[in-house]
């Protein structure tokens, strides 16, 4: 596969890979790594919020508000 960015992305790019110690192609590998790692992550728990609430096992409206509340109160 090949990818192409605009000469002002591979310049950032390549000063990000630089302050990270890397080069370019493998900032972006591992960028690309990453956010499909975490698309897997975040599919694999939605997929276990909709089991959940096929079992019936819900959390009540105000009780997410309290944990919310104090999230911001922390």
């Amino acid at each position: 596969m090949e990818v192409h960015f605009s000469p002002d992305v591979e310049t950032r790019l390549q000063q990000v890979a630089l302050a990270n110690g890397k080069d370019a192609e493998q900032l972006v590998k591992d960028t690309v790594t990453r956010m499909l790692e975490n698309q897997n992550r975040f599919i694999a728990g939605v997929q276990r919020g909709i089991e959940q609430a096929d079992r019936g096992e819900f959390v009540e409206h105000k009780d997410v508000v309290n944990r919310i509340d104090r999230l911001f109160q922390s």
